[in-house]
């Protein structure tokens, strides 16, 4: 049965204390409603509808960069969680199928957990996803009959036996679209909010003869998140849970505590991770590399048995060849640098190709930027760049060719040439003495 999601992305989140929709708040480096948009793409939906709501352009824009085929549309008034599911309907025109409504500010529920509750739904028409609660608080309760899930019951309207119950509600449901939806339209607003809520769904169903039922997950996988502190405590339990993922594959950790993982970063078997490396979005790295201390890497691939760092920056569309090296204090961006090419220290390579077994001497700059453009630099295999050498792009430096210490290349080097483009060196006898000694006597005179 094809399947549908609906996610609920318009709360403002006051208590978070800023300008930004809570939603785009950030673990891992992705916003909270893509962790909950990538685990709802595991169930292979075929249509996503985001609701939103508080600074609606901004979520529908990081939308768009997740899933360009998300349904964005709009809740304008703020009542209730079932009034926002039911302004997904107009989206659903046509679709008949399983609805599963998650939640964009809950980042941590699992693949597994939505395929169980679709499972569930073969034999339910309603199924609510609840968890054990160490501390139930405020929390609505389930009350179950066996299977049978009778109703949800908020807490401040729980009797003193319904507070002691532990299984609670986490907001997540599934049900047929059709009906889903019929039952959204018979849900009133007599409460004291004046708002319209998802958790009236289960008691409508058993009045209409239909049965619901609720699945467990972990506490974690239910996890919203409403405060700054509770986005904290959410990095942390991602990070904990993928350096343990991590080590478990085979990836050596030398301080895991010290590691941060983006959301998307894949590491193969044998690579060696050292302290204090930060991982944007986007990085893949290869078996058998190795990235050193206090190295920065976003949106770059790395190759099997190559080596980053320490202190090493890699930027978006870096690519290193299998063997290649980039050493301390080398920034790297939009460049390909091949297999066993060396790049060891005091640089910056941008917008550039650099061959097989190239070596780039300490303070070499690929001049990449006029202002305006960016310019190509392209160095050929086994070539030897002097330390110090700028590279004026656009420019070739061919295949075992050489550029001199301090040159500023802003011509071809053809393969196999030495290039070199720096002024000529005048020395004068004696003038250093006499300089020194003209200006400690103008200290001196200045002191008197």
């Amino acid at each position: 049965m094809p399947t549908a999601l609906v996610i609920l992305a318009a709360g403002q989140g006051t208590r978070m204390n800023s300008e930004m929709p809570k939603v785009l708040h950030r673990i891992a480096g992705a916003p909270l409603i893509a962790h909950a948009m990538r685990a709802g793409a595991a169930v292979a939906p075929e249509r996503v509808v985001v609701v939103t709501g508080h600074g609606a352009e901004q979520v529908e824009a990081a939308m768009a960069a997740f899933d360009a085929s998300a349904i964005c549309v709009r809740q304008t008034e703020q009542l209730g969680t079932g009034h926002a599911v039911l302004q997904a309907a107009p989206a659903l025109d046509g679709f008949a199928g399983d609805v599963i409504v998650l939640y964009g500010d809950t980042p941590f529920i699992r693949p597994e957990t939505l395929g169980a509750m679709l499972a569930a739904r073969r034999s339910h028409d309603i199924v609510v996803l609840g968890f054990e609660a160490a501390e139930p608080g405020g929390y609505g309760r389930l009350l179950m009959e066996d299977d049978r899930l009778v109703r949800i019951v908020e807490a401040k309207d729980a009797t003193p036996e319904q507070l002691a119950i532990s299984f609670c509600n986490s907001g997540l449901l599934a049900a047929d679209a059709a009906t889903l939806t019929g039952l959204l339209k018979k849900v009133e607003n007599d409460n004291a909010a004046g708002e319209y809520y998802l958790t009236d769904i289960p008691a409508l169903a058993a009045a209409a003869g239909l049965s619901a039922t609720a699945i467990r997950a972990a506490e974690r996988e239910t996890l919203g998140i409403d405060t700054r502190a509770a986005l904290a405590r959410a990095e942390a339990l991602f990070q904990a849970a993928r350096r343990a993922e991590m080590l478990e594959t085979g990836v050596a950790l030398t301080a895991p505590e010290t590691v941060f993982f983006a959301y998307d970063t894949e590491i193969g078997r044998d690579a060696e991770v050292e302290p204090n490396v930060v991982f944007g979005p986007g990085v893949t790295v290869e078996s058998g590399a190795r990235i050193r201390a206090f190295s920065h890497l976003e949106g770059a691939h790395v190759g099997a048995g190559a080596t980053v760092g320490p202190y090493a920056r890699l930027r978006p569309g870096a690519e290193l060849g299998n063997g290649a090296r980039v050493g301390n204090f080398v920034e790297v961006k939009e460049a390909r640098i091949g297999e066993g090419a060396k790049v060891n220290h005091l640089s910056y390579i941008g917008d550039a190709t650099l061959g097989e077994g190239s070596n780039i001497g300490a303070g070499t700059i690929t001049c990449n930027y006029d202002g305006v453009m960016k310019h190509e630099t392209q160095i050929g295999a086994r070539a030897f760049i002097g330390s110090n050498t700028m590279l004026v792009a656009p420019v070739t430096v061919g295949e075992e060719a050489m550029t001199a210490s301090g040159s500023v290349i802003t011509e071809d080097v053809p393969a196999g040439a030495l290039a070199l483009a720096r002024g000529k060196q005048v020395n004068k006898p004696g003038l250093a003495t006499k300089l020194m000694a003209r200006l400690r006597a103008i200290k001196a005179g200045k002191k008197g």
